[in-house]
């Protein structure tokens, strides 16, 4: 499984969004992503908020460690965010 966490056509959340509704969606399945119900191989998810759509996420913990690990890289309000961590 493969989390996607940023793409230029993603929408790019903000402090000041007022996002409250998420789920995950299968980029490689075309569906919406749910454990051992999406289908055979590998998965793409995706963070889908119901108000925008597809969405960069925020970077998760583990994402401390490597923050320029990530294709294509991190944008600059995820790695202030991480900075600012």
């Amino acid at each position: 499984m493969a989390l996607i966490v940023r793409d230029p056509g993603f929408h790019q959340p903000s402090d000041e969004g007022d996002c409250t509704v998420f789920s995950y969606f299968c980029q490689a399945h075309d569906r919406f992503y749910r454990h051992d119900a999406c289908g055979t191989g590998p998965h793409m998810l995706a963070l889908h908020c119901q108000e925008h759509g597809p969405e960069s996420m925020w970077p998760q913990p583990l994402m401390l460690m490597f923050p320029e690990g990530f294709e294509p890289p991190l944008s600059e309000e995820q790695l202030g965010w991480l900075r600012a961590e």
